[in-house]
């Protein structure tokens, strides 16, 4: 198992006393997953995703990366070049005034040599089609510019993992098509492993697999067709629901024999095409 989540808890401290957000979690992700992360606000998962790279130190149990413990300070290194991270606010991560500058921002702290450094940073601005802006300003970008800027950064590091925390959030529906664009490519023709915390239905819809979450514990876990026909629990997690996925739910609870694994419209006229073909 290259990540391996055993029956972590984690709690925050204040003045009001403890608040726990995880709660005797255990799961485990294999090398070049598309792993999508859903929940309301609130629901532990924006937590989770610290806790993955050891941003976070768990209370309780144990997180292993790769066979590396994420609560061994000599290991935060390791863990930190075999996961990266990518967070909402892209204006947050970008450091420099000149885009490749802000690629190699991480590199130059790792020590990579110069000749190095320049074939991963024009390797990593390829690789989410921003080649084209290497020289440009940062702050002159659009936002799925720059979040694909700061996704750059992290391709640069060569990480086998890469933590999305709602990374469209603050994006426009353009910028948000953009960054999914690149993040599919990275799993798909690199082969890293791609965690991605979202609440937008139709982006986990393009993963492997699908975490619900609430409350601090994962509710439901599997493809994107099973995830989304359990309705009443998505619903009890406080998620909307995709209006395909509802009518096929409703359309089962009326007696009419559906599969199951409807995530679009298409799907919905195939299933219901297939149940009146039967029929006649």
């Amino acid at each position: 198992m290259f990540i391996d989540v055993d029956n972590i808890t984690f709690e925050y401290e204040s003045d009001d006393g403890t608040t726990s957000v995880i709660k005797d979690l255990t799961v485990g992700f294999d090398e070049g997953q598309f792993i999508a992360v859903l929940g309301h606000n609130g629901s532990g998962k924006s937590t989770f995703a610290k806790l993955l790279n050891g941003m976070l130190k768990p209370n309780g149990g144990k997180i292993t990366v790769n066979g590396m413990d994420t609560s061994d300070e000599e290991l935060f290194i390791d863990i930190k070049r075999t996961i990266g991270m990518v967070f909402q606010n892209p204006d947050n991560q970008l450091v420099a005034t000149v885009v490749e500058e802000d690629v190699a921002f991480g590199l130059e702290n790792l020590g990579v040599p110069h000749k190095e450094m320049v074939e991963r940073v024009d390797k990593a601005l390829k690789a989410v089609g921003m080649s084209e802006f290497k020289t440009s300003a940062p702050h002159k970008l659009s936002g799925g510019q720059k979040q694909r800027v700061a996704i750059a950064g992290i391709i640069a590091m060569e990480p086998k993992c890469i933590v999305f925390d709602e990374p469209t959030a603050m994006l426009d529906p353009k910028g948000r098509k953009e960054v999914m664009d690149v993040i599919q490519r990275l799993c798909r023709e690199k082969g890293i492993t791609v965690i991605l915390i979202t609440h937008y239905m139709n982006e986990a819809a393009l993963a492997d697999r699908v975490l619900v979450m609430n409350k601090g514990k994962i509710v439901l876990d599997g493809t994107p067709g099973k995830v989304f026909s359990e309705v009443e629990t998505l619903k009890a997690a406080g998620l909307d629901v995709p209006q395909p996925c509802d009518l096929a739910f409703k359309l089962r609870e009326a007696g009419i024999d559906l599969k199951t694994d409807v995530l679009s419209v298409d799907d919905l006229v195939e299933a219901v095409t297939v149940v009146l073909q039967e029929e006649i």
